[in-house]
């Protein structure tokens, strides 16, 4: 390759006269348009430019997460201060409770209408209480309460922000002396680490009542099997996991909802998009956390008791 084109250099010195004789770097520049055309370049540029994009948005992200992280960790009585934190508490968790306890009752409902004909088709239909229970409060009612809240708080918050930092109220705040990580950031991250966790365990409760509701009073299965088997399947360590998870979900929502909001773009189509991204940004998070932390519990678990017995014998 390299070859060829100082022969096509060459070719094209050849063909003026000495005092007329093209400069060489114009010549290259020349071959390189002829045998490279300008869709590659394009392409190659417009990766290069999502690539470097890519990383510097999780360096600022990065960076706004250990800002936040700092505040708490440095400024723990600021933190804590009712008149912040109590209405993000009240916004984030009270005003969540209905639509995350209706979700979780009807979540649990359907399974156990979906999954009645395969278990009493093994004869096993007593044993349905206990497997759709262990499910919820592992990974269902977890993961659910935290997509609610990301849905119903986290577009919330990121509009929120994003229309103080289009209306220059961030900036008015800086001017003041104020600290607009330490006012807004701090205290709505804190309410959705300390709620979500309690919106889970009403998610958990509200799909185990809905999964009784259908698999007793429809299905007519014993009540006392279906406590029975749920008491068996479902120790203190399916329901601390799923607190434990929901408690890294709660905070992911938080700052990234906040980020969002603090990064967004001039005008009113900004604070949109800065919501919209904002949930895709959370649910994306959520299931990584999911699958990353469900792993990590698996693997602490089979650590921690090695002799661990099964239900199923």
């Amino acid at each position: 390759m390299a070859r060829h084109a100082v022969e096509r250099i060459g070719q094209l010195q050849n063909m003026f006269p000495t005092p007329y004789k093209i400069n060489t770097l114009c010549l290259i520049q020349k071959y390189w348009r002829y045998s490279c055309p300008p869709v590659t370049i394009n392409a190659i540029t417009q990766s290069g430019a999502f690539v470097v994009q890519v990383i510097c948005e999780f360096g600022r992200f990065t960076d706004f997460a250990t800002v936040t992280i700092q505040r708490i960790v440095m400024h723990p009585a600021k933190c804590f201060r009712w008149r912040l934190l109590g209405p993000q508490l009240y916004a984030v968790g009270v005003l969540s409770i209905p639509v995350v306890a209706i979700t979780g009752a009807f979540i649990g409902m359907i399974l156990a209408l979906e999954g009645f004909n395969q278990f009493a088709a093994l004869g096993q239909e007593d044993r349905l209480g206990g497997i759709i229970n262990v499910s919820v409060v592992k990974q269902i009612g977890p993961v659910l309460a935290a997509v609610m809240v990301a849905g119903r708080v986290g577009c919330a918050l990121a509009a929120e922000l994003g229309t103080m930092r289009v209306t220059e109220q961030l900036d008015a705040m800086r001017a003041m002396g104020a600290d607009p990580m330490q006012q807004l950031v701090v205290p709505r991250v804190l309410a959705c680490t300390i709620m979500t966790p309690i919106l889970t365990m009403y998610s958990n409760m509200l799909g185990s009542l809905g999964a009784w509701l259908v698999t007793v009073k429809v299905f007519g299965v014993s009540g006392t099997d279906y406590w029975y088997w749920t008491a068996q399947f479902v120790s203190w360590r399916e329901p601390m996991g799923g607190l434990f998870k929901s408690v890294f979900f709660g905070a992911a929502i938080g700052v990234v909802s906040c980020y969002k909001g603090f990064h967004c773009r001039p005008g009113a189509a900004g604070v949109g998009q800065a919501a919209t991204a904002s949930f895709v940004a959370n649910f994306m998070a959520i299931v990584i956390l999911n699958l990353v932390l469900a792993q990590f519990l698996n693997a602490f678990i089979r650590w921690l008791f090695p002799n661990l017995p099964s239900v199923l014998g």
